[in-house]
């Protein structure tokens, strides 16, 4: 007889979610899922709207990972129009994004997942947050705050806001930097790439030592997958390039523009969740892949900054080519964020940045097609529009859409390996850990609401035997 483990809603993700968990006769998890609770259905939304506020209203899907929105919005009015930037315009978009990028990796490693680094997976669910962390590492939570700060305000100085940018525009951007805005620019970056580089081998310590006390999560998560991740000449690039597909024994497969992403995707609606799976069309099938910052360190061939690169090495060493282990996400996202405060530190010195910023941009009639890596992975954004410039379709691929199917394997894998002989405590802080690796932004496709209780139910021959409730506000 089956039974069905319940954990309602899963907490410190952005958004709101539950997994599912059937049991067979023996115990054993035979099936695993990750499901997003509610819809919003932001695709339908734009639809009859004007084409040139995509940039804008797009924003307002997450308010995690708005920049990401806007300026992939943004480049796919760019090709729908066929424009060439000028060179300050796409040098202003990948600093604003260096900011976006260095704020959101903040945010995930020091409040999302540093509770666990911090306590470990057992800590008492009382403390293990970030009000625990600044009484038990307030030096560590101080700068991992102001680390997250300085990237928004790199966003917010180029972007006009912080949460919601809305300097980027069909052609380009639309100011020319002052020289108080150049000024601040060159003081935040020069902060950010001193705080990371102190913040940098502590997390990584803090990191190992959870792996050390929890051997499992390297001996045992490990499912197999393809990576996608964008390379500019094989180097990692989060604003720009070419789609890298990896396949799960570490060749690089073909790489394609944005363009052919119907092509080489399906997208398929489940029926356990408002998020749909996506998966590739390569090798005579579909392939299960993954997105995020452990793909794009798989894809890549190497770093564009010096102490990046050091890091890119010292994993690539340490670690299988492609490293399929879940956990290691964290690791792969410091190594992003050192690279994106150095590189933002490179940009505020190139003299092209103060040039002029837009060019004229005719996107009626047309098709606009375009991608850009927000920090949980590849996101794509298409547009119809009609001789009106009104938007009369849209379709979005979402990072957390593409990472579904991985999420379940891994729940799955967890479960079988971690559930084992625990608490209920430490059963719900386990599995909660494996999601988190996958930093979901579920505000992308639904924007739930309610309230971050956490309710497991294990139920056998259809009636509840066992139920597993903690009730949190967070």
């Amino acid at each position: 007889m089956s039974k069905t483990i319940k954990i309602d809603p899963v907490t410190r993700i952005e958004g709101h979610a539950r997994i599912l968990l059937e049991c067979d006769d023996s115990g054993a998890i035979s099936e695993a899922n990750f499901c997003v609770n509610e819809l919003r259905g932001f695709e339908r939304i734009l639809v009859g709207m004007e084409a040139s506020t995509m940039p804008q209203v797009t924003a307002r899907i997450c308010g995690v990972c708005p920049t990401a929105h806007h300026l992939v919005a943004a480049k796919a009015l760019d090709n729908a129009a066929g424009v060439e930037l000028p060179p300050a315009a796409k040098l202003l978009r990948e600093f604003m994004y260096m900011g976006h990028f260095i704020h959101s990796h903040s945010l995930s490693l020091f409040v999302l997942a540093g509770p666990d680094l911090v306590f470990g997976l057992n800590g008492n669910m009382a403390t293990q947050n970030i009000v625990g962390m600044v009484d038990a590492d307030p030096e560590l939570t101080k700068k991992g705050l102001r680390l997250r700060s300085l990237g928004q305000k790199i966003n917010e100085t180029i972007g006009g806001r912080g949460i919601h940018p809305v300097t980027a525009v069909a052609g380009g951007i639309s100011f020319k930097l002052s020289d108080g805005q150049f000024q601040r620019l060159q003081e935040l970056t020069a902060e950010s790439v001193q705080l990371v580089h102190e913040l940098a081998q502590k997390t990584k310590t803090m990191l190992f030592d959870l792996l050390d006390a929890n051997p499992v999560l390297l001996d045992r998560l490990n499912s197999e997958s393809w990576y996608l991740g964008t390379v500019k000449g094989g180097k990692l690039n989060v604003y720009d390039g070419m789609l890298r597909p990896m396949d799960a024994a570490g060749a690089s497969r073909q790489e394609f523009a944005p363009e052919a992403y119907k092509e080489m995707m399906s997208e398929r609606a489940v029926q356990n969740s408002y998020a749909k799976e996506v998966y590739l069309n390569m090798a005579g099938g579909e392939q299960m892949y993954r997105v995020g910052p452990l793909a794009r360190i798989n894809v890549a061939d190497g770093m564009e900054t010096p102490l990046a690169q050091k890091e890119f090495e010292l994993f690539k060493k340490q670690f299988s080519t492609p490293c399929h282990n879940a956990v290691l996400q964290l690791y792969a996202k410091l190594i992003e964020l050192v690279y994106c405060c150095e590189k933002a530190h490179e940009l505020v010195n190139d003299p092209a940045l103060r040039g002029e910023a837009r060019v004229a941009a005719d996107y009626k009639g047309k098709t606009g097609i375009a991608h850009i890596e927000a920090p949980r992975g590849t996101l794509i954004h298409e547009y119809d529009i009609d001789d009106r410039g009104i938007v009369r379709a849209a379709n979005m691929i979402i990072a957390t859409q593409q990472n579904t199917a991985a999420i379940n394997n891994s729940l799955k894998e967890g479960a079988n390996n971690l559930l084992k002989e625990t608490s209920d405590e430490a059963m719900l802080n386990s599995l909660e850990f494996v999601v988190r690796c996958y930093d979901p932004c579920l505000a992308c496709s639904t924007h739930a609401i309610g309230k971050m209780a956490l309710d497991v139910d294990i139920s056998k021959g259809g009636r509840i035997i066992r139920r597993i409730r903690r009730n949190t506000n967070a």
